[in-house]
């Protein structure tokens, strides 16, 4: 496989991983931990959208973006992560890290908005069931996609799922009335 063949299936399995594992996770934290009533109580109402939102329902599209993003900073360090021996273990401390412990600004759960925001602390812990989980299954895609790099159910799979995806929220979109 050449360089540039290697440099698009990297981009595509980050990419697919992090819209199938941030699909799978939001649909987790809807259905079970109950966001809808969470975003509607008066402290997260005045910054998030609500989950019937048109633009909620088009966020796991719009994942495949922020993916290629991902893959795209991770770049220079693919072959620590995807080479290494317990490299997925390294991507998935670093994922864990950066997105949710050491974010720049003060999200929730994070160390600044511990510090900086007014979000009681059981609000702060809220989102942390759903990152956990968000980032075990990124890394446990990649981990599959890895071990059956060579089958071609991977190579179908994928995008059927991301397909799928696709689908629902631009159907979601169109429903919520845009």
């Amino acid at each position: 496989m050449d360089k540039k063949q290697g440099l698009i299936k990297y981009i595509w399995q980050i990419t697919y991983a992090h819209t199938i594992a941030y699909f799978i996770a939001g649909i987790f934290a809807v259905s079970v931990m109950n966001y809808k009533d969470l975003y509607a109580t008066e402290i997260i109402s005045s910054f998030m959208h609500q989950v019937d939102a048109p633009i909620v329902a088009l966020g796991p599209v719009l994942q495949i973006f922020r993916g290629i993003l991902i893959s795209l900073i991770l770049l220079p360090l693919r072959n620590v992560f995807l080479d290494e021996k317990f490299g997925l273990w390294k991507l998935g401390l670093i994922v864990f890290g950066f997105s949710y412990l050491s974010t720049i600004g003060p999200g929730i759960g994070s160390f600044e908005g511990y510090i900086y925001t007014k979000i009681p602390f059981l609000y702060q812990l809220a989102g942390l069931p759903e990152t956990i989980l968000y980032v075990a299954l990124f890394i446990g895609i990649l981990f599959l996609s890895k071990k059956y790099a060579d089958k071609k159910i991977m190579a179908v799979l994928p995008i059927v799922f991301t397909a799928l995806i696709v689908l629902m929220g631009i159907m979601g979109y169109i429903s919520a009335g845009i």
